[in-house]
C-alpha cells in the first residue's frame, strides 16, 4: 500500500484489490497489447501469409514468452512512448511504443527477417480491443467468479440454516405477514442466480479488422486471403486459454470472446456494458441486501461479534458499528456509478473513431476493484454475525395483529360477510392480543371446527411454505 496513492483502490485498498493487478494495471495492459501482436504474428505465419515462413519450435518459445513481462520490460515500453529509448524516438503512441519493442526484442533473433509483419494491417485499436477484451473476460473468470460464488454460498447457507426460524415481515416498515429468515435471505440468493445466469451466457466481443472495419489494407496486400474467416478464427482462437475460477454451485460459469465482424475502427463496446450492466445488477442486489441487514443489526436480530480491540465509536465505547454492511454498501455504489458511466460512454463514438473511449477504459479495473472491496466487505460481515432467534421471535410474538389475513380469508371461505372490514375493525390501529383474537373467534357465527381452525394460527406458525420454498430452491447454477 502506498500512503501516497490518489485511489483507495491502490491506497487503503492496495491489500485486498492487489489481485486485479495482473488484469488492469499498465503493466498488465502492455502484457496483453503484446500477447496478442504475438499471438497474430504466429498465426500470420502458420498461415503462411504473404509467403511469412513457419517459426520453429525454439522461436514459438522465444514468441511466447514475449507477453510474460518484469517491470523492467515494462518501462522499457513507456520510455519508447513517452522519451524514447536507445535508438528509439519517442512514440507519445501506447501502441505504436509495443510494435517497437517487440522489434527490439527480436531484432538480434533468429526473428530478424520476420520484424516488418509485426502489427501488418493492423490499427491500434485492433489491439487494443482485443487486449481489454481478454482483460476482463480473464479478471472475470479468474477473480470476480469466485468472489460472485462466495457470496453466493454464504448467503444460501444463511438461507438454508435459518429456514424455519419464524420472522416478522415488513411492508412499508410496517408489521405484515410473517415469514422466516431463511426465506428472507433466500430472495436475495435467487436474484443473484438469474443474474449470474445472464453473466455466464455473456460474451465479449473483439475484432481484428483495420482502421476502419474494413480489412482495407489487408486486402489490398494480399487479396486472396479470406480475411473475414482468418480473423474470426483468430479472435476465437484466444480462448483456447479460457481462465475460470468457478467450482461447486457454479463449476460451467465462464465467459469468453468472439468475433465482431462489423464495426467502424473500434469495436462498439456494447458487449462490455453487457458485462458491466450484470455487475452492476448483482451489486445492487447486494446494496439491497446490505440495507436489511443493516436494519436487523440496528433492531437486534442480528447481532456482531465484537473484535478484540477494534473500535466502533471514538466517542461511545459499546457501539459495534456494522461498518462492513457499510463498506460494502458504499464500495458497491461506487463501481455502479462507474458502470453506470461507462454504460452511457463506450457505446457511443463520433463517426468512424474519437478517442474518447480510450482514458475511459482504464478506469474499468477501477469498477472492478470497487466491487471486489465490497464482496470482501460483505464476506467479512456475514462471516462475524449470529442471528438472535430469541429477539426475531420476541419481535413476532409481539405483533399478533399480523395473523389478521389468516383469520379474513378463513372467514372469506365460509361465507362470512364483510370479514376484511370486521377485521380491520378489530385490530386496525389498536393494540391486540391473541386473547382478542380467540374472543372473537368464540363470538363468531361459524362452526367448532372453523373456531378452532381460527384460534390454533399464533403469529409463529403463520409463515406459509416459507421453509418449503427453501428446501425446493436448487442452488446449482
Amino acid at each position: 500500500m502506498s500512503i501516497n496513492s490518489i485511489s483507495p483502490v491502490d491506497g487503503r485498498y492496495g491489500s485486498k484489490t492487489k489481485d486485479l493487478s495482473p488484469f488492469f494495471s499498465e503493466k498488465a495492459l502492455i502484457g496483453y497489447r503484446i500477447k496478442v501482436e504475438i499471438a497474430y504474428l504466429q498465426k500470420l505465419s502458420e498461415n503462411g501469409i504473404g509467403g511469412l515462413r513457419k517459426f520453429t519450435q525454439e522461436e514459438r518459445k522465444i514468441l511466447d514468452s514475449l507477453p510474460l513481462i518484469a517491470d523492467e520490460d515494462a518501462e522499457v515500453v513507456k520510455s519508447i512512448e513517452t522519451k524514447g529509448y536507445k535508438d528509439i524516438p519517442a512514440t507519445n503512441h501506447d501502441v505504436k511504443a509495443v510494435e517497437y519493442f517487440i522489434k527490439l526484442k527480436l531484432k538480434d533473433t533468429s526473428m530478424a527477417d520476420v520484424l516488418e509483419m509485426v502489427h501488418f494491417a493492423l490499427t491500434s485499436e485492433d489491439i487494443n480491443n482485443t487486449s481489454m477484451a481478454l482483460m476482463i473476460r480473464d479478471a472475470v473468470n479468474s477473480i470476480m467468479i469466485k468472489y460472485i460464488e462466495d457470496v453466493y454460498s454464504a448467503l444460501y447457507k444463511i438461507a438454508h440454516e435459518n429456514k424455519n426460524l419464524p420472522m416478522l415481515a415488513r411492508t412499508h416498515g410496517q408489521p405484515a405477514s410473517p415469514t422466516t429468515f431463511g426465506k428472507e435471505i433466500l430472495v436475495f440468493v435467487n436474484r443473484l442466480k438469474e443474474e449470474i445466469k445472464v453473466l455466464k451466457d455473456t460474451s465479449i466481443f473483439a475484432k481484428l479488422n483495420g482502421a476502419t472495419g474494413n480489412f482495407n489494407a489487408h486486402s489490398v496486400v494480399y487479396p486472396d486471403i479470406d480475411w473475414y474467416n482468418f480473423s474470426e478464427l483468430f479472435i476465437e482462437s484466444l480462448n483456447n486459454d479460457l481462465k475460470c475460477g468457478a467450482s461447486d454451485f457454479m463449476k460451467s460459469v465462464k465467459i469468453n470472446i468472439k468475433f465482431n465482424p462489423v464495426t467502424i475502427q473500434i469495436e462498439p463496446h456494447d458487449s462490455y456494458v453487457r458485462i458491466f450492466d450484470s455487475f452492476k445488477r448483482q451489486n445492487m442486489i447486494l446494496i439491497d441486501l446490505c440495507q436489511d441487514i443493516w436494519r436487523y443489526i440496528s433492531d437486534g436480530w442480528i447481532k456482531q461479534k465484537a473484535v478484540k480491540g477494534e473500535i466502533g465509536s471514538s466517542a461511545m465505547p459499546h457501539k459495534v458499528n456494522p461498518i462492513d454492511f457499510e463498506n460494502a454498501e458504499g464500495n458497491f455504489g461506487i463501481a455502479n456509478a462507474l458502470f453506470s458511466f461507462f454504460g452511457m460512454k463506450l457505446p457511443v463514438s463520433r463517426l468512424q473513431r474519437d478517442l474518447t473511449d480510450s482514458t475511459v477504459q482504464r478506469n474499468i479495473g477501477v469498477a472492478f476493484a470497487h466491487t471486489m472491496v465490497g464482496y470482501q466487505s460483505l464476506l467479512k460481515g456475514l462471516s462475524k454475525i449470529s442471528i438472535d432467534n430469541n429477539a426475531i421471535l420476541e419481535a413476532l410474538l409481539d405483533t399478533p395483529e399480523v395473523i389478521a389475513e389468516a383469520y379474513q380469508n378463513i372467514l372469506r371461505a365460509e361465507g362470512v360477510d364483510k370479514p376484511y372490514e370486521l377485521l380491520k375493525e378489530v385490530t386496525r390501529g389498536k393494540d391486540v392480543t391473541i386473547d382478542d383474537f380467540i374472543a372473537l373467534a368464540d363470538r363468531l357465527s361459524v362452526s367448532e371446527n372453523v373456531k378452532s381452525k381460527l384460534k390454533s394460527i399464533r403469529p409463529e406458525n403463520y409463515v406459509g411454505i416459507a421453509a418449503q420454498i427453501v428446501d425446493k430452491f436448487d442452488p446449482v447454477i
